[in-house]
């Protein structure tokens, strides 16, 4: 019942957010007829850049549609079609001013004038003012004196009244053009100057009556007044559907009161202007682009009419999130229910309004390329967002954990000690340091376990002065019982899955079970006893304990990888058992021997041998079990490069098992896996496979970038929207992180702020490793990850954090000349910059991390500068 309350709490959320937003607002009425439009009869698909032009057909049909709304139009040049406009008006009692594009080109101008001349002399007289050229000055396409040559020559030519329109500071900066012309032709457009909505009517009218007063022998006409409905943010200035209703409105009710004549800014919308002024260019119609009314001339204005189905679409979709999040959540509370729903009723609404804002747009084929890109980035975020919610409400809200082993395990007595299995422990090495793998032997003649051996096979150490003095230690420590086996082998391939193959050809046949961990693990004496009863149920086939470390305290270095690494095994692989789900480790692992040999052992076609064997013991049918308690601990990498190595390894083998067992994790192919298996395995790469998409978005947002910085009116800005969805990403990430680090891990909140920035120092290269992975699938060395080697200097240092330097570098460069080029008081412009300021932080993050690396002492620096 609580759940269900819940989920009715957010349906009338997401209902009344919509209403409350939506709010019918009572503005005047639009009149019957209004004094002008500006009438540009361009129809949806025609360009004047291309030289797509409109017939007389078009603009006879635009004019019948404004038969009796409009006293006048006014136009824009008299080239071509255009020049019949006066005579095609007449018939629908429809008058013009009409006007001449005056542009750089001299010859062109020309031209213009004496048609403009020549229509006045011989058109009906429904013309009843001239315009010698639009907004010419304000692009500084002529000087004054030019523009008053060509105004000085019309007015000798007629009797019919003569102006130039311009922005209204452009008449305050050139008093002396008032000279020159019969009245002053304003344009009010208080959007351009960022002026908000609710003031820019005022505005509007303050700046009218400022030119007003400085030309008082003189008629002002408001040539263009408008605001646009769809478009970028320029300050205070939203460009919206209701904004632009909401405007027009209050300014008509205005300008009758005042008696002003004016020309709305524009009829009907014209996509083309998107080339020459942005996407705000194609949306300062009246109506839209098909000749349909974009909002309510009398009825009270609401900011999305469409708002209702709107809602019931993100319902209908939340309620199907929130089924499929919930399918298998007996176990969580209340609270991690409704968190689930929250998730849920967030994701859709913000996926439907999204797509609802895209369909309101003009599209060309670019627009097109780039808006379904866009919205596949938007669609991959939500997913994950989805999937990290579940493991986040999994990790904190839930009422009990059914699968996982407890700790402390129940204590054998002599009798059952007597009947435990025997236990292979296996510990492939290459080229390891003789100290830590006698330490790693000594440690485990210390088990309490009656019955094991222990195999250790050295592959293809080439220095017999490595291999050689461990394998004499193997001799001393109970060469009577042969419980320490030495096994050199070279050549060997297939790395350590390779050596782990040798060494379970060479198991004891006693062997029930087999152990492996890593060369530099030391293990606690108890771990055999405490865990290999868990094999008493036949099912099982893995029991797994968590990686863990014992040099955390090194260095700054390792402390912030060993914050990073806990997250991993004390939250996800919590949350994975419960479904049977665990990622099996290399390390601190116990797998059945019957299971590992019927499988035909440790695979080598991947570069994870561990994780794919798991995945195949699950293919089979067959359980796992996990520990969240440490039984040995290992070392971490010393360097920068180590790490990033290390991980890279770990996605990239991951994407290898992808492909490989694609059929099976996708539910192609039938196998023993169970439905919350796949969940897990595909939802657990999820992450590592948003960090390659990021990297291929951060690509695209440079070359994007660099687009804007050319060409800033073609190339905007994505939609305010669509940035901000990976800064909620973010925030949602760091949020989780921080929160499951001291909640669940049990990290102070410094090292899980030095979990997330080693975290991010690793996204470009699992980025790296996923994409080559995924595409490319095909071996690659096993590359080990040196344990006590030396730390790096700081010229090695930079060095292993190269291309992130260079990503860091480019992305703070280009938010510096977007900036210089184009200013900051457009908000999408603004959120843009915080987009790249977003990725360049695992760049950044790189750079410290390594750094870090390279100035903090570790024991291995020591060791070195002794043996000097």
């Amino acid at each position: 019942m609580p759940s269900f309350l819940a989920l009715c709490a957010f349906v009338l959320m997401v209902f009344g957010g919509y209403g409350a937003v939506n709010q019918p607002v009572q503005e005047p009425a639009w009149p019957d007829v209004i004094p002008g439009f500006a009438f540009s009869p361009y129809q949806k698909d025609q360009n004047p850049q291309n030289n797509v032009l409109p017939t007389q057909a078009d603009i006879i049909r635009d004019l019948a549609r404004l038969q009796g709304k409009t006293r006048a139009i006014r136009t824009y040049t008299v080239d071509g079609v255009f020049g019949d406009i006066p005579e095609l008006a007449k018939t629908y009692d429809i008058n013009v001013a009409l006007g001449a594009w005056i542009g750089p080109d001299a010859v062109s101008n020309a031209q213009e004038v004496d048609r403009l001349v020549a229509i006045s002399r011989s058109a009906p007289h429904n013309i009843v003012r001239m315009l010698v050229g639009n907004e010419a000055l304000l692009r500084a396409d002529v000087t004054v004196n030019q523009l008053t040559a060509y105004l000085d020559a019309v007015r000798a030519s007629t009797d019919i009244p003569v102006s130039t329109a311009e922005p209204w500071h452009i008449w305050l900066q050139n008093p002396e053009l008032a000279d020159h012309v019969d009245y002053i032709a304003v344009h009010l457009l208080p959007f351009w100057e960022g002026v908000d909505m609710d003031h820019a009517v005022d505005y509007a009218f303050n700046t009218l009556h400022q030119v007003q007063t400085r030309f008082p022998g003189k008629r002002v006409v408001v040539s263009e007044v408008g605001w646009p409905s769809q478009g970028r943010t320029i300050q205070q200035a939203v460009a919206s559907q209701a904004n632009q209703a909401i405007f027009l409105r209050r300014f008509i009710h205005r300008a009758q009161a005042e008696g002003v004549v004016f020309y709305v800014m524009e009829a009907f919308d014209q996509p083309w202007k998107r080339t020459i002024e942005g996407a705000v260019g194609a949306h300062w119609g009246v109506y839209d682009a098909d000749r349909n009314p974009k909002f309510e001339m009398r009825n009270p204005i609401i900011a999305v009419p469409h708002w209702k189905m709107l809602a019931g679409v993100s319902v209908g979709l939340a309620l199907f999130i929130t089924v499929f999040l919930l399918a298998d959540g007996r176990s969580l509370t209340t609270a991690g229910r409704a968190f689930l729903m929250f998730n849920a009723f967030s994701a859709s609404t913000l996926v439907v309004y999204i797509l609802y804002s895209f369909s309101q747009q003009y599209h060309t084929w670019l627009s097109v390329a780039v808006s379904v890109l866009m919205l596949l980035g938007v669609l991959g975020i939500v997913v994950v967002v989805l999937a990290e919610a579940h493991e986040w409400a999994e990790a904190l809200w839930v009422a009990g954990r059914k699968r996982l082993l407890a700790k402390p395990l129940p204590r054998q007595g002599a009798q059952a000690l007597a009947t435990l299995p025997f236990v292979s422990i296996h510990v492939p090495a290459y080229e390891e340091p003789p100290e830590l793998l006698k330490a790693t032997l000594n440690a485990l003649a210390r088990l309490d376990y009656p019955h094991f051996e222990v195999l250790v096979i050295d592959n293809n150490t080439r220095d017999e002065a490595t291999w050689k003095p461990v394998q004499a230690h193997c001799m001393s420590l109970d060469s009577s019982s042969r419980r320490f086996r030495f096994f050199h082998v070279s050549p060997l391939a297939g790395y350590k899955a390779g050596a782990l193959n040798v060494a379970l050809a060479n198991t004891d046949a006693r062997a029930d079970v087999v152990a492996v961990i890593d060369a530099d693990y030391q293990v606690a004496p108890n771990w055999l006893r405490d865990l290999v009863p868990a094999f008493s149920k036949p099912s099982i086939a893995i029991v797994q304990a968590p990686q863990d470390y014992r040099d955390a305290g090194d260095s700054a270095f390792k402390a912030l990888c060993h914050a990073e690494y806990k997250g991993f095994f004390h939250v996800g692989m919590v949350t994975r058992n419960e479904r049977n789900a665990i990622i099996q480790h290399g390390t601190m692992t116990l797998v059945r021997r019957a299971v590992l040999q019927e499988l035909g052992g440790w695979g080598t076609s991947t570069v994870t041998e561990d994780a794919e064997l798991g995945l195949r013991i699950f293919e089979a049918g067959h359980e796992a079990t996990y520990i969240d308690h440490s039984y040995g601990q290992g070392l971490m990498p010393d360097t920068f490069l180590d790490y990033k190595k290390q991980r890279h390894r770990w996605a990239y083998g991951a994407m290898q098992i992808l492909r490989e067992h694609a059929a099976a994790l996708l539910g192609f192919k039938r196998t023993g896996l169970t439905v919350g298996q796949r969940y897990h395995f595909l939802a657990g790469w999820l992450p590592w496979m948003a960090d390659g998409l990021n990297l291929l978005f951060t690509g695209l947002a440079m070359v994007w970038s660099v687009l804007m910085l050319i060409n800033p009116l073609m190339f905007n800005a994505p939609p305010l929207l669509i940035s901000t969805v990976p800064l909620l990403f973010f925030v949602f990430k760091l949020v989780k992180l921080l929160t499951l680090y001291t909640t669940r891990v049990g990290t102070s909140l410094g090292q899980a702020m030095a979990a997330t920035l080693a975290g991010l120092a690793l996204s470009y290269t699992i980025g790296h490793a996923t994409l080559s992975g995924l595409v490319l699938g095909r071996a690659i060395p096993f590359a080990r990850t040196p344990k006590t080697g030396l730390r790096a200097r700081w010229r090695q240092a930079l060095a292993a954090a190269r291309g992130e330097s260079i990503c860091a570098a480019a992305l703070l460069c280009l938010q510096t000349l977007l900036v210089l080029r184009l200013g900051v008081d457009v908000q999408e412009n603004l959120a843009w910059l915080a987009v790249l300021l977003l990725q360049s932080l695992p760049c950044v993050a790189a750079v410290v991390v390594s750094l870090i690396s390279a100035g903090t002492e570790c024991p291995a620096d020591k060791k070195a500068e002794s043996l000097v």
